[in-house]
C-alpha cells in the first residue's frame, strides 16, 4: 500500500520510513522542501497529484512556547496545513491520517482524557491543533485524527534524549513532577498510523478522533528516574512543582489519554515505555 507521509526529519516521520518495509506500506515520506506545510495550497496540490492510497500528517509546528509569541505562524502550519490536507483527500477518496496533541485539552482533573471530552486548550500550541482537528472535521472525508502525549525516541530533541545530555554534566537534576502523562514512543505511534490508513482504506466508517499514548502513566520526575535506570546514569532526581520550573507557555497538568476506543477499533494498545525505552537504550 502506497502512503504518503509529510514530514520527513520528526521523530514520527522517521518512525513511518523505518516502520513501512514491516507493515507493507511503501511510504514516500516529503520534507519540507518538498511540501512546506507554510504553503498550504501547494501541500494540498501534492495530494493531488499523488498515486498513494492513504496520506499521513505526520509534520507539525511543535515548538510550543515560540507559539506564544509567533501563533499566526503556527496556524497556517498546524491549522490551514491540516485542513487543506484533508479537503484534497476528500476530493480523491484517500484516507487521512493526522497527528494531533494532548495539548488540545487544559489539563485539569485526573481521569484520562476520552477523545469525545470537551476541549479547553491552555495556549497557542494547543489552539492552533485543535483548529487542525476542526479543519480535518470539515473536510467530509475519511480521517482518523490521533492525539498523542510525550513523543519520544532515540533522535531529536524530545525529554529522553534531554535527560540523557543533562546527564553528561550533572549528578543531580530538580525535574517537574505534577504533570502527568504517558510516554508514547515514536515507533509506536508510527505502527499505528500506518493500520489506522490500512484499516480506513477498507472501511471509512472508523473515521473519528482516537487516543494513543504510552502505558503506565508517570509525571516527568519518574519518567527521568526511569531513564537514568535503563541507561546506568547515576543522577539524583528531586521533584518539583510546575510553578519552579515556568515556561512561556503553560502545560497541562493532566496528560493522560484513554485508549480505549482506539484499541476496541482498531485493535491497537497502548505501547508499554518501559520496554521500548529499553530497546532505545540497549547498547548496540
Amino acid at each position: 500500500m502506497k502512503i504518503l507521509v509529510f514530514g520527513k526529519t520528526g521523530q514520527v516521520a522517521r518512525a513511518l520510513i523505518a516502520a513501512g518495509p514491516e507493515a507493507g506500506a511503501e511510504v514516500t515520506a516529503l520534507g519540507r522542501d518538498a511540501a512546506d506545510l507554510s504553503d498550504p495550497a501547494a501541500c494540498a496540490a501534492v495530494i493531488a497529484a499523488t498515486d498513494a492510497k492513504a496520506v499521513i500528517n505526520a509534520a507539525a509546528w511543535t515548538a510550543v512556547d515560540a507559539a506564544e509569541n509567533e501563533e499566526a505562524a503556527a496556524h497556517v502550519i498546524n491549522a490551514d496545513a491540516p485542513a487543506a490536507m484533508a479537503q484534497a483527500c476528500a476530493a480523491k477518496g484517500l484516507p487521512f491520517v493526522h497527528l494531533s496533541t494532548d495539548y488540545v485539552f487544559d489539563g485539569t482533573g485526573r481521569q484520562a482524557w476520552q477523545p469525545d471530552d470537551p476541549t479547553a486548550p491552555l495556549g497557542a500550541y494547543g489552539r492552533t491543533k485543535l483548529v487542525g482537528e476542526k479543519g480535518v472535521v470539515a473536510a467530509g472525508g475519511v480521517y482518523a485524527i490521533l492525539r498523542t502525549a510525550w513523543v519520544f525516541d532515540a533522535h531529536g530533541q524530545n525529554f529522553v534524549t534531554t535527560m540523557l545530555r543533562l546527564s553528561q554534566t550533572h549528578d543531580a537534576l530538580r525535574v517537574v513532577s505534577d504533570q502527568i502523562g504517558g510516554p508514547t514512543p515514536a515507533l509506536a505511534i508510527a505502527h499505528a498510523s500506518l493500520r489506522i490508513a490500512r484499516a480506513l482504506a477498507e472501511d471509512g466508517s472508523r473515521s473519528g478522533t482516537y487516543h494513543l499514548s504510552g502505558a503506565p502513566d508517570v509525571s516527568w520526575a519518574a519518567f527521568a528516574r526511569a531513564i537514568f535506570a535503563a541507561a546506568g546514569r547515576d543522577v539524583t532526581v528531586t521533584d518539583i512543582a510546575s510553578a519552579d520550573y515556568p515556561t512561556p507557555a503553560k502545560r497541562p497538568a493532566n496528560s493522560r489519554l484513554d485508549c480505549h476506543t482506539t484499541e476496541k477499533v482498531f485493535g491497537i494498545r497502548r505501547p508499554d515505555w518501559h520496554t521500548e525505552l529499553a530497546k532505545m537504550l540497549a547498547p548496540s
